[in-house]
């Protein structure tokens, strides 16, 4: 149901206040970049870098794009400052599905191994 989830963080970027829409649009990006829509996702990743040089962005939202892009480098680079900058999106990395393509990679289990979750 990509489409609609496209549709739905469309509507939820002009909704809220504060990180809500940067959170949206992650997740707007991260739907385009698994999708195949990878020119859409850079387009979001952009505007998400340009914000984060100006207010508090959770790394994990730029990190989340990369993932779902296969750049793994890039991706576990911010998941590590979403780690550093306590990021709040970490307590669910280990349920949430999106991030499913970094699970194999042991740098994968380092990080929940730092955040304390278990294995």
């Amino acid at each position: 149901m990509y489409s609609e989830a496209i549709a739905e963080f469309k509507n939820a970027i002009p909704l809220k206040g504060g990180s809500e829409p940067s959170l949206s649009k992650a997740g707007l990006g991260h739907v385009y970049a698994v999708t195949g829509r990878k020119s859409d996702a850079r387009a979001v990743l952009g505007e998400l870098k340009q914000t984060s040089g100006k207010e508090y962005l959770p790394a994990t939202s730029i990190a989340l794009i990369y993932a779902g892009l296969g750049e793994k480098d890039q991706a576990f680079a911010w998941l590590d400052k979403g780690y550093e900058e306590r990021a709040f999106q970490l307590q669910w990395i280990k349920i949430d599905p999106r991030w499913d393509s970094l699970r194999s990679d042991p740098r994968f289990e380092d990080l929940l191994h730092r955040i304390g979750l278990p294995d």
